[in-house]
Formats: structure tokens, C-alpha cells, sequence
């Protein structure tokens, strides 16, 4: 299981979203509005459910994307309702993986790993949780942080086979 988190690469290495291939892909655009994020979580249900991923690896899949995009509609955008948050799916027999971008000011990754949300610094905060539960449902978490200018968070879900053992578990 591997799983790489770049805090914020130099532009060389910046993360590219892979061209639009429309036979396996969908592009989903919302405002940030939290009330969008119920539409979003019966489509990533569906997607999920129709490529016949078992259901703890739909729940994991629809939770992490929720934890993403309502990060992107809260901390990057400030819900301002006018700024989009885009969505991309790529579903094949093996993996489903997803990109969330949004145009907000970015963060300090390390600042917000360096807080335990299990531990006893964290438990009580009300916030703080979201970065780690994609990390711990997901195969493969990566954050392309753009001071300035976005965040896009890339998610990858193998489909796990009888004798592989799933994250987190």
C-alpha cells in the first residue's frame, strides 16, 4: 500500500489532472454550497455502485469525496456560492480515482498533519478531521497546493480481492 501526500511541489512537479478521456471519465461542477454535496454523494454512490466496488469500499469512496469537497467549499472557497468546485471520476475494473480542485488560497499541509486528531490535542477540535479520514479509507491521497491559486486533491480506491487487505484495515 503506498501513499504519497506532497505538501506543495515546485511548479515542474505540479500535479497534471490527465487529459479527458469521455468513455471512462465524468466531470462534475458544483458551487460551494454544502447543500450541493448530497447531489455529489448519490452520483459518487452510483459511479461506485455500478462498478460493482464492494460496499465498504463505496462508503469509503463517498466519505472521502464529501471530506474533500466540502474542504474545498469550506477552507477554499469560504462557501462563497460563486466560486465552483470541480469534480473528476475516472471508474475502470480495478481502481476508482478522483480530483477535486479548487481555485482557494491553498495551505500548509505539514501544519495540519502535524495535529493528531485521534490524539489528545486534537479530539476536541471541532475540525480537523477530513485530511485524515481520506488518508485512512483511501489507497492513495495527494494534495497539489498552489499558494494562491488551488488545491486539487487526487484520490485513488483499488478494488481489493478476496486475500488483499484493504486500508485501514
Amino acid at each position: 500500500m503506498s501513499r504519497s501526500h506532497p505538501t506543495n511541489p515546485p511548479e515542474s512537479n505540479r500535479m497534471i489532472i490527465p487529459p479527458v478521456d469521455p468513455s471512462r471519465e465524468i466531470l462534475f461542477t458544483i458551487p460551494s454550497r454544502l447543500e450541493m454535496l448530497a447531489v455529489l454523494d448519490q452520483l459518487v454512490q452510483a459511479l461506485v455502485h455500478q462498478a460493482d466496488f464492494d460496499e465498504d469500499s463505496v462508503n469509503a469512496i463517498a466519505t472521502s469525496i464529501i471530506e474533500a469537497g466540502t474542504n474545498a467549499i469550506q477552507h477554499g472557497h469560504d462557501e462563497k456560492a460563486e466560486l465552483p468546485v470541480h469534480f473528476r471520476f475516472r471508474v475502470d475494473a480495478q481502481t476508482f480515482e478522483a480530483w477535486v480542485e479548487d481555485q482557494g488560497p491553498g495551505f500548509d499541509l505539514s501544519t495540519v498533519l502535524s495535529t493528531d486528531p485521534t490524539g489528545p490535542e486534537g479530539l476536541l477540535n471541532s475540525r480537523g478531521r477530513g485530511i485524515y479520514i481520506m488518508r485512512v479509507m483511501m489507497d492513495e491521497v495527494e494534495f497539489d497546493i498552489q499558494s494562491g491559486s488551488g488545491v486539487v486533491v487526487h484520490l485513488l480506491k483499488r478494488r481489493h480481492t478476496n486475500g488483499d487487505a484493504a486500508p485501514g484495515a
